[in-house]
C-alpha cells in the first residue's frame, strides 16, 4: 500500500498544481479572478466546497492520527494540502503513517 500511497500523492500534486501554473500565467497572484473562477456557477461551487470541506476533514484526520501514532514528517502532509490540495495531503500522509508503522 506504501507505494500507491506515494504514487497517488504524486498524481495528486502534480496534475492540480499543473491546472494552477495555467492560471498563475494567465492571471498571476490575482486572487479575485481566482475566487471568481472558483465559484462561477453551481458545479464549480459544489466542487470548490467539496474540497474545502474535504480538506477541514483531513486537518483534524491527521491530527488525530498523529496524536495516537506519532508519525515522522507528518507536517509534509499539511503542506502538500495547503499546495496542491487533498488529493496530495491525504495520501502524502497516509504513505508516511504506513512509513513510519513499517519502519
Amino acid at each position: 500500500m506504501k507505494s500507491i500511497y506515494l504514487g497517488l500523492a504524486i498524481l495528486g500534486t502534480l496534475l492540480p498544481l499543473a491546472q494552477f501554473y495555467g492560471f498563475l500565467t494567465e492571471y498571476g497572484l490575482d486572487f479575485g479572478s481566482f475566487f471568481e473562477q472558483l465559484f462561477v456557477n453551481h458545479v464549480s461551487s459544489f466542487f470548490a466546497w467539496d474540497v474545502f470541506i474535504s480538506a477541514l476533514i483531513v486537518l483534524v484526520l491527521i491530527q488525530q492520527e498523529w496524536r495516537k501514532q506519532p508519525v515522522k514528517h507528518y507536517w509534509l502532509a499539511y503542506v502538500g494540502l495547503f499546495l496542491a490540495g487533498v488529493s496530495s495531503g491525504l495520501p502524502l500522509f497516509l504513505y508516511l503513517r504506513e512509513k513510519s508503522r513499517i519502519g
